[in-house]
């Protein structure tokens, strides 16, 4: 039987500071997310998603089968994070 390997949180503690602010404007760039009636910069983005990556409320998490790196909301995660 062939088991998939489970993603891995990666702590931002492991991960140079520019290291983590790339792969944040990286995932802001890709989600295209809408902020409303008013648009909003990058930097103000990137700053918010890294707000929520200190607080707990993100993970950045690396998935072993695909070999990629995404930005997962806690709401999203499994029970043991």
């Amino acid at each position: 039987m062939d088991e998939r390997p489970s993603p891995v949180v990666i702590a931002l503690d492991e991960l140079e500071e520019k290291t983590l602010e790339g792969l944040v404007e990286a995932f802001v760039n890709r989600e295209g997310t809408d902020y409303g009636a008013t648009e909003r910069n990058l930097d103000d983005k990137v700053m918010d998603v890294l707000r929520q990556l200190r607080r707990g409320e993100a993970f950045v998490v690396f998935d072993p089968e695909t070999e990629s790196v995404n930005i997962v909301p806690k709401r999203e995660m499994p029970d043991t994070a």
